[in-house]
């Protein structure tokens, strides 16, 4: 049994996930910037069809590689008035989906260029006059980083290939409630269910999980990923509340409803992946189940989004039901005549959004302004 490392294995596992944390950020921060204007008009283009909703929360979600930005977004809309909760649950549906192609990107052989994607998008942030050049050297710049950081993840792995102690542990992870379980809390705390799903797949690629458990691990994802909505709607409307509350239950139900079928989704993923029949053992598993899971994870949302969103109208009387209007206080009432209705610190990091709806609110007081004008005697 060959010996281990602990310190230099921790320190590379470690800083490897700090760089993967901060290029997944700062590539979502800046496809944000760059496509800021038209997740505006898109968002504001929402009609109450639940199919457009849909299509919109995927595309905007696989733009800004983040659910849970998508979410908090939704859940600021709301709070300003601009979109009710009916239109909120098809964005919220098509959001999961989005999220799968920051899986597909990852699961995808490209790391070998990291350093080149770091060095290229390093000097077009730097160098670009117009700033949507720099935006989108930003963006370069994060995706290396995050295959920077997988790489560096995957090698200090790598010497647990042969270490017995740490294979019987993760023979633990083929227990499905389990793998759950730690993938929720994990996407709880680094708030990104693509960072768990990027680590799910290096644990992968080194052959130390099966299928079945990688598909659970990615489940667990989709359920952590709910707190990052859940602590934007606190504080807020009632409304955007109970859009958190759609989000969990959404993602609880649907793994809850392919928790039985986890061998049949797994057949599934298989089928539709490449298979190299010219390796074997861990060699083999290590260069297919990336791109079965990868796979899995986007069949699973899909298949979720599509069989759900009939039921579409369930889910905002669900939600109603557990967190339901109350009455507010007069002192309630008086703080919130006095609040602005547009303004909404979740807009921050979206400029673009931001300064609409700061005009938005100075349209707003401008016609109450006048309005008391409009009062005065002659």
């Amino acid at each position: 049994m060959s010996e281990i490392h602990y310190l230099p294995m921790s320190v590379g596992l470690f800083g490897g996930l700090a760089l993967f944390l901060y290029g997944m950020e700062k590539m979502s921060l800046a496809l944000k910037r760059a496509a800021g204007d038209k997740m505006r008009t898109i968002l504001a283009r929402l009609t109450s069809n639940r199919l457009a909703g849909v299509v919109t929360g995927a595309g905007v979600t696989a733009v800004i590689q983040s659910s849970s930005v998508t979410t908090v977004l939704v859940v600021g809309f709301i709070s300003a008035g601009l979109m009710n909760l009916s239109q909120a649950v098809g964005v919220i549906m098509g959001a999961n989906i989005g999220t799968t192609v920051t899986a597909q990107i990852i699961a995808f052989k490209v790391t070998k260029a990291a350093l080149a994607m770091v060095a290229i998008g390093f000097f077009l942030e730097f160098l670009a006059k117009r700033d949507i050049n720099k935006h989108y050297g930003s963006m370069l710049f994060g995706l290396g980083l995050i295959f920077l950081g997988m790489n560096m993840m995957s090698e200090a792995m790598s010497p647990l290939r042969t270490y017995q102690p740490f294979i019987e542990l993760m023979t633990h992870m083929d227990n499905v409630l389990l793998s759950i379980l730690v993938a929720a809390l994990f996407t709880a705390l680094v708030q990104s269910s693509s960072a768990t799903t990027g680590i799910i797949i290096v644990l992968a690629g080194q052959g130390f999980i099966s299928l079945e458990s990688g598909i659970a691990l990615a489940m667990g994802a989709n359920i952590g990923t709910c707190i990052t909505a859940l602590l934007a709607a606190i504080g807020k409307s009632r409304e955007a509340l109970q859009a958190a509350a759609v989000h969990i239950s959404f993602n609880v139900l649907g793994v809850a409803l392919w928790l039985p079928l986890l061998a049949l989704l797994s057949a599934i993923s298989i089928s539709i992946s490449p298979n190299y029949p010219q390796l074997v053992g861990i060699d083999k598993l290590a260069a297919e189940l990336p791109r079965q899971i990868a796979n899995a994870n986007t069949l699973f949302n899909l298949l979720n989004t599509i069989l759900m969103v009939p039921f579409a109208g369930a889910f905002v009387w669900l939600a109603r039901k557990l967190i339901p209007h109350r009455s507010a206080s007069p002192s309630e009432k008086k703080a919130k005549a006095i609040s602005p209705k547009y303004i909404n610190e979740s807009f921050i990091e979206t400029p673009d959004i931001a300064l609409d709806h700061a005009q938005l609110e100075l349209g707003r007081v401008g016609r109450r302004v006048c309005n008391m004008l409009d009062l005065l005697p002659p």
